[in-house]
């Protein structure tokens, strides 16, 4: 489904009197060295793209992978054009899930193609946040580019801070007081991080390019630009470095209080028996039937047998109780 088309001519759009899908006749519209056309695609048809591919000229291969998507974050140059695939992500808090799109670029001299997989960051603000910026739409497709990383890399630094809240609270549930089973959400967080930086990794050797201006058409003057996307993006890549080791040892620290807790039990259930085992071994004793045993014609025998049990019980609860057994 095509979303918008627009043609801008020195960093201003102007109106055209072709309908929107009438891909060649926008493309005709372009004839100065600043005039370019912005297209955007929502998860089009292959008919569709293949529209598009006609009369903008588009690699085959590259048309294929758009369609497809799922397709790894990566930079390739096709003869004139080059295509960028970025993963968008965004948080679902109900499920303490990151979900993952995807958005492919065709990039051309005088046109960018924009094809969005997925409800993540959607471009229409993008688009009308770079409209307002006359100076920066006037470097021509390298601003949409721009515009486009810039928005999916601050989608990555929202994700990042969500999770960075999820550890938090699992590092205070792992070191509370409270009985507590950490494992799995441990486990599953460390699964979204590793889904987060098969987005992000990738995408800093597409982002380093761009900044030191080793990219063909993309215009070196808009180096600055990206040398703050890729500012934002390590910056992304370190702190998922470093809520990863954090979650290691939470679940290190988790395992060595399960075996802790684990050997108060036993210690407690040990207490325990003993509280048990040593009056019955006193009932066992006394309650032998041999004919010459100590104190069993004494007429305090009972009495003193129950007071024997239950001073030897007080004992050993007063001493469970001072080792902390109890």
């Amino acid at each position: 489904m095509i979303v918008d088309a627009a043609v801008y001519r020195d960093g201003v759009r102007v109106p055209v009197e072709c309908a929107p899908h009438d891909y060649a006749a926008l493309r005709g519209t372009v004839d100065g060295h600043h005039d370019f056309v912005w297209v955007g695609l929502h998860e089009p048809t292959h008919v569709e793209l293949s529209e598009i591919a006609d009369a903008f000229g588009l690699h085959p291969l590259a048309v294929e992978d758009a369609v497809v998507a799922h397709q790894r974050p990566k930079l390739e140059r096709y003869e004139d054009g080059l295509f960028l695939v970025l993963k968008t992500l965004w948080y679902v808090d109900e499920d303490d899930a990151v979900e993952t799109g995807e958005i492919n670029l065709f990039i051309g001299a005088h046109f960018v193609i924009t094809v969005r997989h997925g409800r993540g960051s959607p471009l229409k603000d993008a688009r009308h946040a770079l409209e307002q910026k006359q100076a920066v739409l006037d470097h021509g497709p390298s601003a949409v580019v721009y515009a486009v990383c810039d928005a999916v890399v601050d989608g990555y630094t929202d994700v990042v801070a969500e999770l960075q809240t999820d550890v938090d609270e699992v590092e205070e549930s792992v070191f509370s007081d409270r009985r507590t089973n950490d494992g799995d959400r441990i486990y599953v967080l460390k699964r979204e991080l590793a889904e987060v930086r098969r987005a992000v990794l990738p995408l800093r050797e597409p982002m380093r390019r761009f900044a030191t201006g080793a990219v063909d058409l993309i215009e070196e003057e808009a180096s600055p630009f990206f040398r703050d996307v890729s500012d934002h993006l390590a910056q992304a890549a370190e702190e998922l470095d470093s809520l990863d080791g954090l979650l290691s040892t939470a679940f290190d620290a988790h395992l060595s209080r399960i075996a802790v807790q684990q050997n108060d039990d036993m210690r407690k259930i040990s207490a325990g028996a003993a509280l048990v085992v040593v009056p019955t071994l006193i009932a066992g004793i006394y309650g032998m039937n041999f004919t010459h045993m100590p104190e069993l014609d004494w007429t305090l025998g009972y009495p003193m047998s129950l007071l024997l049990m239950a001073g030897t019980v007080s004992g050993l609860f007063w001493f469970f109780k001072r080792s902390g057994w109890l």
